[in-house]
C-alpha cells in the first residue's frame, strides 16, 4: 500500500528545443520550476525528450541509405547534444528533484564515448528520487525498426522500480510494452505507478498502455511528445507534401493517465504543447484489483514457469 493515497503529477508535453542541449536544459529547468511551484510529487519528460525524438527517420525518404551524408551529420549532432550518465546535466536534474522533493522521470539521448569521434547513443530512461539520487538508469532494450540506425541495444540492469511516498514507480520505453517478458520484469518489481514513454500516444500506443495497466494492475502515465514539420533539422530535404505543411504535427502528444481497470483518468491530450497537471486520488485501487488478476501472485504459476532477468 502507498504511504500517500494520492499523487500530484506533471507531464511534460512541451517540446524540447530540437537537438539543442543547452536550450533544452534551460527549458527543462523552467518546466521543473513550474512543477515545483505546484508542489507535484512526480514530473515526467517523454521518450528522448532531451534532446528530441528522431521522427525524421519515419518521414524522410533515403535516410537509411548506406553512406547518406545527411544521416551521418545528424547522428553526429545527436551525439554532440546527448548527455552522459552521470554527468553535469544529470546533476541538474538531481538538484531539481531535491529542490522540489519530487521524483523525476526523464527520457533522453545518452552518449557513451569510446574515443574521439567514436561512441554509442542509447535511448534512455532515468528516474531520480525526491532526494535527488539517480535510482534507475534504463536503456531501451531493442530500438524500434529504423531506430536501430542510431541507437545501441540496452540491457536488463535498469528493469527496476523505485520506492516513493506514493508507492513503487517504474517505467518502460515505447515498444518495450510489446515485449511480454520485459513487461513481466517490471510487474515483478511491484509497480503501483508505471510511466510509459512514447514518441506520441496514438491509438495503438493507447491500447498497449491500457493493456499494461490492466495486466499489471497499476496506474499508467502514458507520455507523448509534440513535433511539427517546422521543428525538423534544416539539413533534411523534406518530401514536397511535408515541406508545404510546416505546421503539420508529426508527433501530436496524446499524453494520458490510465487506471488499473484500463479506463482513462485523463483522456489523451492531443496537439497540446504544454505542461499538463493531473492528480490521481485513489492509488490504493492498484492493490484492490489484484483480487481478480495478479500476474506476480496467484496468476503467476512458479510451479510451471521459471523467470529470471539477466543484468
Amino acid at each position: 500500500m502507498s504511504t500517500n493515497n494520492s499523487l500530484k503529477l506533471a507531464i511534460v508535453q512541451k517540446r524540447p528545443v530540437y537537438l539543442d542541449l543547452e536550450a533544452s536544459m534551460q527549458r527543462a529547468i523552467d518546466l521543473a520550476q513550474q512543477a515545483i511551484a505546484k508542489q507535484v510529487d512526480l514530473l515526467v519528460f517523454g521518450e528522448t525528450w532531451l534532446t528530441g525524438y528522431p521522427a525524421w527517420l519515419d518521414h524522410v525518404p533515403g535516410v537509411a541509405l548506406w553512406g547518406n551524408p545527411v544521416t551521418d551529420q545528424l547522428f553526429s549532432r545527436m551525439m554532440d547534444n546527448a548527455i552522459e550518465v552521470p554527468g553535469k546535466e544529470t546533476s541538474v536534474f538531481s538538484q531539481l528533484a531535491r529542490d522540489g522533493k519530487m521524483n523525476i522521470v526523464l527520457g533522453c539521448n545518452e552518449r557513451v564515448k569510446q574515443g574521439p569521434g567514436q561512441g554509442t547513443i542509447y535511448n534512455t530512461l532515468l528516474i531520480f528520487g525526491e532526494d535527488g539520487d539517480l535510482e534507475v538508469h534504463h536503456r531501451k532494450l531493442m530500438p524500434t525498426f529504423t531506430e536501430k540506425l542510431l541507437y545501441g541495444l540496452g540491457d536488463g540492469r535498469g528493469l527496476q522500480s523505485v520506492d516513493t511516498t506514493f508507492g513503487k514507480l517504474g517505467g518502460l520505453i515505447c515498444w518495450e510494452h510489446w515485449m511480454p517478458l520485459t513487461r513481466q520484469a517490471l510487474h515483478q518489481v511491484g509497480e503501483q505507478v508505471h510511466v510509459a514513454l512514447w514518441p506520441a500516444v496514438n491509438e495503438l500506443h493507447q491500447l498497449a498502455s491500457r493493456h499494461y495497466a490492466f495486466e499489471g494492475q497499476t496506474f499508467v502515465i502514458a507520455v507523448g511528445q509534440i513535433l511539427q514539420v517546422k521543428d525538423l533539422p534544416s539539413e533534411l530535404t523534406l518530401p514536397a507534401e511535408l515541406a508545404a505543411e510546416p505546421e503539420r504535427y508529426l508527433l501530436n502528444g496524446g499524453s494520458a493517465v490510465i487506471a488499473p481497470d484500463s479506463t482513462f483518468l485523463l483522456a489523451p491530450q492531443m496537439e497540446k504543447d504544454d505542461l499538463i497537471f493531473h492528480e490521481i486520488s485513489d492509488l490504493d485501487a492498484a492493490q484492490r484489483g489484484r483480487i481478480r488478476l495478479d500476474v506476480t501472485g496467484h496468476y503467476q504459476r512458479t510451479d510451471v514457469f521459471d523467470f529470471k532477468v539477466k543484468g
